[in-house]
């Protein structure tokens, strides 16, 4: 068991989070342990009752926001059964990436369990498309012997189109905890007020968020990657995508793409029953890299 306590990027409140082991099959469950009763929210598409700037559980009329960071962190470290207990309705944003949740997972450490990790693998292509034109965006999945992640982003600020706009990473081959955790949320300062005034953005700032005036990064320390902000929307598509409740078997595109069209994604996947499959791997050495060798390297990183 591990605890730290933070502030919610949206709400601005204090929150305590305890990570707690959790049985084989159990998942990731997130728990407000502020309410009486104590509600649970088990991860899964279909309780994802909003998506203005993070994915926000919903169930019996309870909320936890913001769970996008730590089931990245989860999902790039190979976490299948975890209690999440928090004492307020957000996660704690930490320093807007995922590498706080990594660092606190591998304090905890893992435990391998009695039972065969279960995938869910795409066997036909699933696509959801949004608007038209310049405004058009989309998101899809594909077949892929692992899991590989393709976006591409476009803000027409110079900050962000100075860098690079798109980026492609194959878990095969590179380190989730070296090559994307480190990535921050961004946000900029003429949206804060009308973020500010939609109950958003109340817990930002330069210690949480890269973030932008009409020209510039405003951080002192830069950015981590030169392809940050792409970067960052990675890592936001892993835990988004982590919320169907397995790895998935699977190339995923983006264009444009958030966390309201990431879940409209799984939503169509799971529309379409002939278009995935549930498997598992009797020998490590049938997985694909993205799931074996390279989770062992992950963890060698601690």
């Amino acid at each position: 068991m591990v605890r730290t306590t933070g502030v919610g990027l949206h709400s601005g409140t204090k929150v305590e989070l305890t990570l707690r082991p959790a049985a084989v099959d159990t998942g990731i469950v997130f728990r407000r342990v502020d309410l009486e009763p104590v509600v649970e929210f088990h991860s899964k598409a279909d309780i994802v009752g909003d998506t203005r700037m993070a994915s926000v559980l919903v169930h019996d009329n309870a909320r936890v926001s913001t769970v996008e960071h730590l089931m990245s962190a989860c999902a790039g470290l190979g976490i299948d059964n975890l209690y999440v207990d928090v004492t307020a309705e957000e996660i704690p944003i930490m320093d807007g990436s995922a590498s706080s949740f990594v660092f606190l997972l591998q304090q905890a450490g893992v435990q391998e369990q009695a039972a065969a990790k279960k995938f869910i693998r795409v066997l036909e292509p699933v696509e959801v498309r949004q608007g038209s034109g310049s405004n058009e965006k989309w998101a899809r999945l594909t077949p892929y012997d692992g899991f590989r992640l393709d976006f591409f982003i476009e803000f027409n600020h110079p900050a962000v189109d100075g860098t690079m706009q798109r980026a492609c990473v194959d878990f095969g081959k590179v380190s989730y905890v070296h090559d994307v955790a480190r990535a921050r949320t961004f946000g900029f300062m003429q949206d804060v007020e009308s973020l500010r005034g939609m109950g958003l953005a109340r817990g930002g700032s330069l210690e949480n968020a890269i973030v932008m005036d009409e020209y510039r990064i405003l951080n002192a320390d830069g950015l981590r990657y030169e392809d940050e902000f792409v970067r960052h929307k990675i890592l936001d598509a892993i835990g988004d995508l982590y919320l169907v409740g397995s790895p998935l078997l699977a190339s995923y595109e983006a264009h444009k793409s958030g966390h309201g069209l990431n879940n409209l994604l799984l939503r169509e996947l799971l529309a379409h029953p002939e278009s995935y499959e549930i498997v598992t791997f009797d020998e490590e050495a049938r997985a694909p890299v993205s799931y074996g060798a390279q989770m062992e390297r992950e963890w060698a990183l601690t």
